[in-house]
């Protein structure tokens, strides 16, 4: 029987990789193939989740139905980019060496197809807080419904256990954010940071008003797996929404750029995305990536 990656419903780990890989020019799909079996073998499903890019998924000759390219707006209020990527990897430790060497390793058995594109390390912030020292996640589904939220059932085998994702890696203005007041930046979230309750007559724009899964129609709960960031110069979050579908995903987005109402989230005004892509998260199969749905 399949089952869901473990590392997706799994609390979220002390440190993450996440690994972005591109396609090398001019490789044939049996050549493809045989990297990804490679690669597939180095995950686990539990401290690796991993996810395939829709254009993986059409030079495998296969087709996920609900798997297509990342939405882009550009809005009053924000610009969301899309930045495919053939293959996702989400590295889940607590020792960052180890972390760069399972990274090395995937790396180089997927080398003959695929290239390491971007990486990104994350880390836990206190009690999963983002950079901005708000709660992050606070409306998770937890237990039956996390499952429901994320995980696809009734689509057969090679499906049934699988999971959408979206992931975007975030670049957050943290001196802008600092220069504001705790009521602004309190109004901004729409929860009080002192105690994480939210805030009943907060502004429209306010991110929790903005993203209240139970409001609309369908609900659009997603489970949230992010985590910050940080390099040298920046620092943000790595959002990560796993789902039976995309659907919830693109209804919170749509909601968050304003293209509904004209009203743009709050957020906006300290943080952008640089980066987003969709994958296909396949179920796991007597220990290993059930990879059915792909011809494999």
């Amino acid at each position: 029987m399949s089952a869901t990656q473990p590392g997706i419903l799994a609390p979220v780990p002390r440190l993450a990789r996440h690994l972005f890989f591109a396609p090398l020019p001019g490789i044939s799909a049996a050549a493809t193939r045989a990297a990804l079996l490679a690669g597939a073998g180095l995950i686990d499903g539990e401290t690796s989740v991993a996810g395939m890019g829709g254009g993986l998924v059409a030079a495998l000759g296969a087709d996920i139905d609900g798997l297509h390219a990342f939405p882009t707006y550009e809005t009053a209020a924000a610009a969301i980019p899309s930045t495919p990527a053939a293959f996702w990897c989400w590295l889940r430790g607590d020792d960052r060496g180890e972390l760069l060497h399972r990274g090395r390793a995937l790396e180089q058995a997927l080398a003959s197809a695929l290239f390491l594109e971007r990486a990104i390390d994350a880390f836990q912030y206190g009690p999963s807080l983002d950079l901005s020292g708000y709660e992050d996640g606070t409306e998770n589904p937890v237990d039956a419904e996390a499952v429901t939220a994320a995980v696809v059932a009734g689509r057969g085998p090679g499906l049934d256990g699988g999971s959408f994702v979206a992931v975007q890696q975030w670049v957050h203005d943290l001196d802008r954010f600092a220069a504001m007041s705790g009521e602004q930046q309190d109004l901004t979230i729409g929860r009080r940071k002192a105690d994480n309750e939210e805030i009943d007559d907060a502004p429209e724009s306010a991110h929790v008003k903005r993203t209240a899964q139970e409001s609309f129609d369908p609900e659009a709960f997603v489970l949230r797996r992010s985590m910050p960031w940080a390099d040298a110069r920046e620092a943000g979050l790595v959002f990560i929404a796993f789902g039976h579908s995309l659907d919830a995903f693109e209804a919170l987005l749509r909601r968050m750029v304003g293209a509904e109402d004209g009203i743009g989230d709050a957020l906006f005004t300290f943080t952008r995305p640089i980066t987003g892509a969709y994958f296909w998260c396949p179920p796991m199969r007597e220990g290993k990536l059930d990879m059915r749905s792909l011809g494999l």
